[in-house]
């Protein structure tokens, strides 16, 4: 990803106050951010920092109480169907096949049937899971299950992906494996990327920059370039210039 792409995504002074009756809450005090074309970003921050907020408003899926959020050059008033989302949790539909799931934003633009199938077939391939197309969720593993809501938020080719801790909710060992099939999908599909993640290790494994927020109401603290050559594996985690990165990101927080 060359450091000169041009911005995809901006964020400018993002301020974000709940209320409740007479009582408010500010989530956000001024994030500001850009995200180049291709860039994968990941932002880290404490339990409660506003990191799930500061997703919802980059997606247009809330918006800012003070502030703008800029897409593609115009300003996000709410979701762009350019860009895809994954959740903690898959919430993919238990009645539907892996496969129908990954067809369904497909079907939702009345694209031809056969156009969704062959599409919904190349990325269960592309996330590993081609002998799984007629499997029902309950049928599949967390991991698998996160891999056919990747799929399907892939499948609409879209601008930006925004992910929200997609392994939070996974045992250790198959969150560590999940990072890896996500560094092997970007690698092979690129893609803007923007994600959040509890995990520095995974964050520095992931990132051309890592973006941490201080305790809520949430500013930017750090802003980190992550200068390790790709393609990556998991064996850079035993390197000392990795160690230096997740030291500097864990000292920031």
């Amino acid at each position: 990803m060359s450091s000169s792409a041009e911005p995809i995504l901006q964020a400018s002074h993002l301020r974000k106050v709940y209320r409740n009756g007479a009582a408010s809450l500010v989530a956000l005090r001024d994030v500001s951010l850009t995200v180049r074309a291709d860039e994968f970003v990941c932002v880290v921050g404490p339990s409660g920092a506003g990191k799930t907020t500061l997703l919802r408003l980059l997606g247009g899926l809330s918006r800012p109480t003070e502030g703008n959020v800029f897409f593609e050059g115009e300003r996000l008033l709410g979701p762009r169907r350019r860009i895809g989302f994954v959740f903690q949790q898959a919430n993919l539909m238990p009645w539907r096949t892996a496969l129908d799931n990954v067809r369904l934003p497909l079907q939702l633009q009345g694209r031809p049937e056969a156009e969704q199938a062959n599409q919904a077939r190349r990325l269960l391939d592309l996330v590993g899971l081609e002998a799984f197309e007629g499997a029902y969720p309950h049928n599949l593993s967390g991991g698998m299950a996160q891999r056919v809501a990747l799929a399907r938020a892939l499948v609409h080719e879209p601008d930006l992906l925004l992910l929200d801790e997609p392994f939070g909710s996974l045992d250790a060992l198959t969150r560590e494996r999940m990072a890896g099939e996500l560094l092997r999908i970007w690698n092979a599909r690129p893609v803007t990327v923007v994600m959040v993640t509890h995990s520095i290790a995974e964050a520095v494994l992931l990132a051309d920059r890592v973006i941490v927020l201080s305790p809520a109401p949430a500013e930017v603290r750090l802003e980190l370039e992550i200068p390790l050559p790709r393609p990556r594996n998991m064996d850079l985690a035993h390197t000392s210039a990795f160690g230096e990165l997740a030291r500097r990101i864990r000292a920031a927080l």
